[in-house]
């Protein structure tokens, strides 16, 4: 049975490793996790080099995993990619023969990371189980998670030759040419690199982070998925990204980091009404984020939380990635006492909210959230956690 010394990852661990047993008839020899995160404040702010606000969360991705001496790697997954396949065999890809992107779609994540990895020898081949916490469709980066624990346990099998800055790039990487996503760069740092009892702030453009405090007891960020994910995520995402660089370009930057309010108002004129509303929405939110970090460091909690909601509001109104499930969720915690803010976190049109609220009144807002919203909601209230790490078995 395995020993964790890490209670949030015991019995996402156990699963992987009785899959592995199941699967391949033998016992793993190794064993990683990768953590998902939540976005504090800081929303599509990453891929415009800006501030992001994330913290690493309890939920987690973990592989487990043997060599093999045939050249080839076997991936199996558990049972909540159940609408692919969930076996997937390939070679270890050569210079002659990379890997491809394909189907299974969950593969992508993982053939990306192997055929980017920076190894410093040949990459044997193994047969390797993964499992994970971390719910599909939450904007809690379930993608990243699965990313940075595949990188985590190629690391194992044979050292790599990046720096740290370089091993999220991979990832990063990864999910761009193999999963057609152009992420930023926050979810594969923070699960990489996440702080237990910090949050972490990334400067994007210079990839420089600094931990921030979140371990006050009286306090919790209560993480509330609207278990839906509309259609529109996928297709915008890459439309919001290239707005934000149209923008940029006719404001005459390389990127709205290097854009302030006073700037973009006095060159409103060169911008179409659209492009004007997605870049002031980047540029208030770096002011915001900055603003946040001075406010949680101080315990300014209601100062905090007012950033969020003027977070959530940029989002719905000039972003316009929120969606009505994500608005009733923001109102219905805001309404009751003891909570200083809540936003929507993530891409958007679906997905999570993050509330910071006083700890005591954590199973009140629960209730009334559960009474009052049109649907089905999950609650998460979890810790700031550590990022990647070798787990014992």
């Amino acid at each position: 049975m395995p020993i964790s010394r890490d209670p949030e990852v015991r019995g996402i661990l156990e699963e992987a490793r009785g899959t592995f047993q199941k699967e391949f008839g033998s016992e793993p020899t190794l064993a990683v996790s990768a953590p998902g995160r939540v976005n504090l404040i800081g929303e599509h702010t990453d891929y415009n080099d800006g501030l992001v606000l994330p913290m690493a969360v309890e939920l987690m991705t973990v592989l487990v995993g043997t060599p093999r001496t045939d050249g080839l790697i076997c991936f199996v997954t558990t049972s909540k990619y159940a609408d692919e396949p969930k076996r997937v065999q390939f070679p270890v890809p050569t210079a002659e023969k990379p890997l491809e992107p394909g189907e299974p779609r969950w593969a992508n994540y993982v053939k990306g990371v192997i055929q980017h990895y920076p190894a410093t020898g040949p990459l044997p081949g193994f047969n390797a189980v993964v499992a994970s916490s971390v719910p599909l469709g939450s904007g809690l980066s379930s993608s990243a998670s699965l990313e940075v624990a595949t990188y985590t346990f190629l690391q194992q099998l044979c050292p790599d030759s990046g720096t740290a800055t370089e091993r999220a790039q991979v990832c990063q990487k990864a999910e761009h040419s193999f999963a057609g996503v152009p992420c930023g760069i926050m979810d594969q740092i923070i699960s990489m690199y996440g702080q237990k009892g910090h949050a972490v702030l990334i400067d994007c453009r210079s990839l420089e982070t600094r931990p921030v405090p979140v371990s006050d007891p009286g306090i919790v960020f209560l993480i509330t998925n609207s278990n839906v994910r509309h259609s529109l995520a996928s297709s915008e995402y890459p439309i919001r990204r290239s707005q934000c660089e149209s923008a940029a370009k006719a404001l005459g930057k390389k990127s709205l980091r290097e854009v302030d309010i006073d700037y973009l108002e006095a060159k409103k004129e060169t911008l179409t009404k659209e492009q004007y509303r997605r870049a002031r929405h980047v540029v208030s939110e770096i002011q915001r984020t900055s603003e946040a970090v001075v406010a949680l460091s101080a315990s300014n909690y209601q100062a905090f939380g007012q950033l969020m909601v003027e977070s959530h509001n940029s989002l719905r109104d000039d972003f316009e990635v929120s969606c009505p499930e994500l608005d009733q969720l923001v109102m219905l915690a805001l309404s009751v006492p003891g909570v200083y803010g809540s936003r929507m976190t993530g891409g958007g049109f679906g997905g999570c909210t993050i509330t910071l609220l006083d700890a005591e009144e954590v199973s009140r807002t629960m209730q009334h959230i559960q009474e009052h919203y049109k649907g089905t909601v999950t609650f998460y209230v979890s810790k700031a956690a550590n990022g990647a790490k070798v787990q014992p078995l």
